[in-house]
């Protein structure tokens, strides 16, 4: 499948399943993103910190599209690694819908 058309499955699937997915986000975030981003998402945590990490809630973050978020999730981006074959697309839903209620 390729990224436009996973974009697309990934935006469906949020906007059927929000609230749903919202909650299962928070503990996938928890079990695979917090030791980098923190609980919640500040990126105040000693490898945050070292990478430099964006607080999730920053505008510089949430003015990204969906799509943009997904792609960083599956694909990686610069240290932080790829979650391809490591998270289902409702689990990157699920992730980018979380990342959405840490909004400032």
């Amino acid at each position: 499948m390729n990224r436009k058309a996973m974009a697309l499955l990934t935006i469906v699937l949020l906007a059927l399943a929000l609230p749903a997915i919202a909650d299962d986000g928070g503990a996938v975030f928890k079990a695979k993103c917090a030791m980098c981003h923190g609980a919640d998402g500040s990126g105040n945590t000693t490898m945050g910190k070292n990478l430099k990490l964006r607080p999730l809630g920053s505008a510089d973050v949430q003015k990204q599209t969906d799509a943009q978020l997904t792609t960083i999730v599956t694909d990686g981006k610069g240290k932080m690694p790829s979650y391809k074959g490591k998270l289902t697309p409702a689990e990157i839903a699920a992730q980018i819908a979380f990342i959405r209620t840490l909004k400032k």
